[in-house]
């Protein structure tokens, strides 16, 4: 079991996953850190001052044996535009990856002519018959 356990990890595709998990995870950690320090106070301050992150709906107050009940919509709009913002970046880097790969996909026009393997003329390729040594195609 630990031998197999060895071949599913050292493979490519384990590593490559590993690696785009990493980055996945860093790469999130700097669209938040983007949207909650550099997004997020320009729109509170657009509407008045206000930060996402405080908004929340009381359900049940404070008292001295229980905490505060909340629904913190705040955070859930932060963690919202986080994911716009994520989606679009990735949007973006996958269109630009597709782009470059129709260019290096593109597959060579059909040609319209071949040789004749008598006199080797250049002939329609749709010819049957050479139209200057009259040989069969």
């Amino acid at each position: 079991m630990i031998d197999e356990f060895k071949k599913f990890a050292i493979r490519g595709n384990v590593i490559d996953m590993a690696v785009g998990i990493i980055i996945g995870t860093a790469f999130g950690k700097i669209v938040s850190s983007f949207v909650n320090d550099v997004i997020m106070p320009p729109i509170g301050w657009l509407i008045g001052n206000v930060d996402f992150s405080d908004l929340a709906l009381t359900l049940k107050e404070k008292t001295d044996a229980a905490e505060a009940v909340t629904i913190r919509y705040g955070i859930f709009l932060n963690t919202v535009v986080d994911f716009l913002i994520i989606a679009f970046a990735i949007f973006i880097v996958i269109k630009q990856i597709n782009r470059l790969k129709k260019k290096e996909e593109e597959p060579k026009a059909a040609p319209t002519t071949k040789e004749c393997p008598k006199c080797f003329t250049l002939i329609p390729v749709k010819a049957t018959r050479c139209p200057n040594c009259t040989s069969e195609i």
